[in-house]
């Protein structure tokens, strides 16, 4: 955690009239004429006024040091959130792994392995909590963002609602992609052809459990797994909170009026060497039904408890907060975008060794 730096008293700025302690110099001058008026005065009328005094000078010392403490505190809240905003920029962070739920593991386990050129990275089965995870993806997990599927015991369908958008790849040939694709059984939703206000060739399929694919034509790439496209209801909303909460870049951002919606990239590096978040903004639509399926991005971070001081700091709220799993000493915080979207932070070392 980032201390807070205390700002020295000479920092802090005062209305002209006033020392630095916010103390009015004319009103002080004032009573001291008035107590050199009062010398020569009968000694209960001195009195009098000496207890009058006394009361307002204790009152006006009230005063000033409630607003004293007032503005040193606001000066420190403010010191803190900068030091904190430019520790998110320094924490080394990456996307890790999407995670979703899906109603047959194996069927879905072969159709991302055959038909999408996946890899199963690991499995793990969960007994005692009823559930199974399986890891795929393009290449190792410490290197690599790649999916974690969740398969609970006894439920085989899903609703994936109509916030979450898809899932991008690329590839280097979509057609030949569709293709296979289509040799295997697979569902295509939108045959491969320039995007809409572009000139990328890309194709739309379709997962056994209704989830979708984005294939987005493009040269060799060390992330082939690129994109992940959820959509919300106000999208400079989201870039600042995706920017000054997670540390994202906004690598780009364009508006398509003819088709009625704006996109914004963030990410932690370019789109081609890493994979990115797109927002989506549909004109006019401000709430999304999130359904059940997609569950959340696992982002790594340094520090998992400094980085739910930031989320917070921003707007964000907090739903686990920050510490180590049950049972493994993997530590993780939980938060949710303005939106309602779930993030995972996991610990890098710890990540690392859950690994090995």
């Amino acid at each position: 955690m980032a201390s807070a730096i205390r700002p020295s008293l000479s920092s802090l700025r005062f209305s002209s009239g006033t020392s630095r302690f916010g103390v009015l110099l004319s009103s002080s001058n004032s009573s001291r004429r008035l107590n050199c008026l009062h010398l020569s005065s009968a000694v209960p009328q001195s009195h009098f006024f000496g207890l009058k005094a006394s009361k307002l000078l204790k009152a006006r010392e009230n005063n000033i040091a409630a607003r004293t403490a007032g503005k040193l505190a606001q000066a420190s809240t403010t010191v803190t959130q900068e030091d904190s905003l430019e520790w998110v920029k320094r924490d080394k962070r990456k996307m890790l792994h999407v995670v979703y739920r899906v109603g047959d593991l194996d069927r879905t386990i072969k159709f991302y392995t055959e038909c999408l050129g996946m890899k199963l990275l690991r499995k793990r089965d969960i007994p005692e909590e009823r559930y199974t995870n399986a890891f795929l993806g393009y290449g190792p997990e410490d290197s690599h963002f790649v999916i974690e599927l969740t398969y609970n015991y006894g439920i085989d369908k899903y609703d994936i609602g109509t916030g979450f958008g898809h899932f991008g790849i690329a590839v280097e040939d979509v057609s030949k992609a569709v293709d296979l694709i289509l040799a295997k059984g697979g569902k295509v939703t939108r045959e491969p052809g320039p995007v809409k206000g572009g000139s990328t060739v890309i194709a739309f399929i379709e997962d056994p459990d209704g989830y979708k694919f984005e294939l987005i034509e493009r040269g060799p790439t060390p992330e082939p797994l690129c994109q992940v496209m959820l959509r919300v209801g106000d999208l400079d909303r989201s870039i600042y909170f995706y920017e000054k909460a997670f540390g994202m870049e906004l690598l780009r951002k364009r508006d398509n009026p003819e088709y009625k919606y704006t996109i914004a990239m963030l990410g932690y590096g370019p789109e081609d060497k890493n994979a990115v978040l797109e927002l989506t903004y549909n004109y006019g639509v401000t709430e999304y039904d999130k359904g059940n399926g997609y569950a959340q991005i696992a982002i790594g971070t340094d520090d998992v408890y400094q980085t739910a001081e930031v989320i917070k700091l921003c707007g964000g709220k907090i739903t686990r907060e920050p510490g180590p799993l049950p049972g493994i000493s993997t530590k993780i915080t939980a938060c949710l975008d303005p939106d309602g979207w779930k993030t995972v932070f996991v610990d890098n070392i710890d990540f690392l060794k859950e690994l090995e």
